[in-house]
Protein backbone atom coordinates (compact mmCIF):
# COMPACT_ATOMS: atom_id res chain seq x y z
CA UNK A 1 0.00 0.00 0.00
CA UNK A 2 1.17 3.24 -1.14
CA UNK A 3 0.40 6.54 0.45
CA UNK A 4 -0.89 9.35 -2.06
CA UNK A 5 1.68 11.76 -0.28
CA UNK A 6 5.23 11.49 0.56
CA UNK A 7 4.89 12.77 4.04
CA UNK A 8 8.35 14.31 3.92
CA UNK A 9 7.80 16.27 1.40
CA UNK A 10 4.30 17.64 2.70
CA UNK A 11 6.65 17.85 6.00
CA UNK A 12 9.44 20.12 4.02
CA UNK A 13 6.24 22.31 2.40
CA UNK A 14 4.95 23.65 5.06
CA UNK A 15 7.57 24.19 7.26
CA UNK A 16 8.65 26.57 4.29
CA UNK A 17 5.74 28.47 4.80
CA UNK A 18 5.79 29.01 8.44
CA UNK A 19 4.36 26.16 10.17
CA UNK A 20 6.34 23.49 13.14
CA UNK A 21 6.08 19.82 12.28
CA UNK A 22 4.46 18.73 16.21
CA UNK A 23 3.95 14.90 15.02
CA UNK A 24 2.41 11.88 12.91
CA UNK A 25 -0.69 10.87 14.37
CA UNK A 26 -1.79 7.21 13.31
CA UNK A 27 -4.96 5.80 14.20
CA UNK A 28 -5.59 2.11 15.12
CA UNK A 29 -4.41 0.17 13.05
CA UNK A 30 -6.79 -1.88 10.23
CA UNK A 31 -7.01 -5.65 9.79
CA UNK A 32 -4.32 -5.74 7.75
CA UNK A 33 -1.61 -3.87 10.17
CA UNK A 34 -1.38 -1.09 9.03
CA UNK A 35 -2.81 2.32 9.56
CA UNK A 36 -5.46 3.71 6.84
CA UNK A 37 -4.14 7.38 6.89
CA UNK A 38 -2.05 9.12 9.13
CA UNK A 39 -2.79 13.05 10.66
CA UNK A 40 0.68 15.33 10.47
CA UNK A 41 -0.13 17.82 13.11
CA UNK A 42 1.58 21.66 12.33
CA UNK A 43 1.51 24.71 14.21
CA UNK A 44 2.71 28.06 13.96
CA UNK A 45 1.77 31.86 15.60
CA UNK A 46 -1.59 33.36 14.83
CA UNK A 47 -1.24 35.75 11.87
CA UNK A 48 -3.48 38.47 13.03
Amino acid sequence: MKPEQDYEQVIEKYTKEGWRFVQIFAPPIAGNGHAVFYDLIFEREKQE
